[in-house]
């Protein structure tokens, strides 16, 4: 099963946060998908600290950032 990627990059706030929430409400447990910005969203990465989603963030070659986001 391929890991679903939700590509947020080239949009204006507060529309990747709102893509991400998207993909957060139809996440199973022990589902995981990768989100794409073009910037580290801090007050995403908040909530999902405060909700125990699991997350680890990366940077990618390109200057895009790249988020692994898991319901646990």
């Amino acid at each position: 099963m391929n890991m679903p990627i939700v590509d947020a990059r080239g949009l204006e706030p507060p529309e990747p946060f709102e893509h991400a929430m998207e993909a957060l409400a139809n996440l199973q447990a022990g589902e995981q998908f990768t989100l794409l910005l073009d910037r580290m969203p801090h007050p995403l990465l908040r909530l999902l600290e405060r909700d125990g989603y699991r997350h680890d963030v990366s940077f990618r070659d390109d200057g895009c950032v790249a988020i692994l986001i898991g319901r646990p």
